[in-house]
């Protein structure tokens, strides 16, 4: 199954971001806003800088106290970008997430955010496929 399918069925188009320049605490607005586990952050709206998660944020807060909140996003961000494409296998992509233990993954095409899947996209993608190749094998074996 490919990434493109997960994105076609989720419920929202386009990807939330918030500029560089943010607030910690203006982008866990928009994460509460729109009940997202992380934001993208982006100059342009397009083209991804990093992406901010609530456990980087938890983690500064642990570290450094509130005043963390008043900070740039660009300080906490994740720079170092793990990222797809519609293309992309979404088993390829679970292994990536597991293996690297993050939960959301930019989808970029032509070096554009096209949009995030997350851990649990994933997953469901892929007990929906074992669901679906279950039946087909009980179809033939009942000779239906």
């Amino acid at each position: 199954m490919l990434v493109q399918v997960i994105l076609k069925s989720k419920a929202s188009t386009g990807v939330v971001t918030v500029k560089p320049d943010a607030s910690v605490s203006e982008a866990a607005k928009v994460m509460s806003d729109n009940r997202f586990g992380t934001v993208m952050v982006s100059a342009d709206g397009e083209t991804p800088a990093g992406i901010l998660s609530e456990r980087d944020i938890v983690r500064e807060l642990a570290r450094s106290g509130s005043g963390c909140l008043s900070e740039p996003v660009s300080k906490y961000m994740t720079k170092e970008l793990v990222t797809c494409t519609s293309q992309s296998n979404v088993g390829e992509v679970l292994q990536q997430m597991t293996d690297g233990r993050f939960r959301h993954m930019p989808v970029l095409e032509d070096g554009k955010l096209v949009g995030i899947i997350t851990l649990g996209d994933a997953v469901k993608a892929q007990l929906s496929q074992v669901a679906m190749e279950k039946d087909a094998l009980q179809d033939m074996i009942m000779g239906h």
